[in-house]
């Protein structure tokens, strides 16, 4: 067995397969599936299957990614933490965090009114991560890490 890597309850990390080299996430064991927060959404029927395309806000201050585009895994019913329940569409992207490069199921929402456009939950880290909540931002990116300052 590999030792299991502690974050905190906030961690910085990339998502290389839509471009965005560093953004802000909430860890959070209690959330089943892992929300991305897109300023805009739109659906693309394609022989290959539904594609997606949207914008990912990177920062609180309106900073927002390239467009991106990814193969949509299918269609969820997703409860929040108020009991809402919502469908959501999923994708499968590459996250790069504390020195690792796993995929992961992720849903793309509306977060605006959220502190953080990614909230990574516990499907995600289970196995790889575990979090200890005094801990906050342990850990750099590797993207920040290879660029030059």
């Amino acid at each position: 067995m590999t030792d299991v890597i502690t974050l905190g309850w906030r961690e910085r990390l990339a998502l290389p397969s839509l471009g965005v080299p560093v953004l802000k996430a909430k860890l959070d064991t209690g959330a089943r599936s892992s929300s991305l927060h897109v300023e805009w959404l739109e659906v693309d029927e394609r022989e290959d299957g539904t594609w997606l395309r949207f914008q990912v806000r990177t920062t609180r201050k309106g900073g927002v990614s390239d467009p991106c585009e990814a193969k949509a895994i299918g269609q969820r019913t997703v409860t929040d933490s108020g009991g809402h329940a919502t469908t959501r569409w999923f994708i499968q992207t590459e996250i790069e965090l504390a020195g690792q490069s796993f995929l992961a199921e992720v849903n793309l929402t509306d977060r605006r009114h959220m502190l953080f456009p990614l909230l990574l939950g516990r499907t995600a880290l289970n196995g790889r991560f575990q979090v200890d909540p005094s801990l906050s931002y342990s850990q750099t990116p590797r993207r920040a890490v290879r660029e030059p300052t």
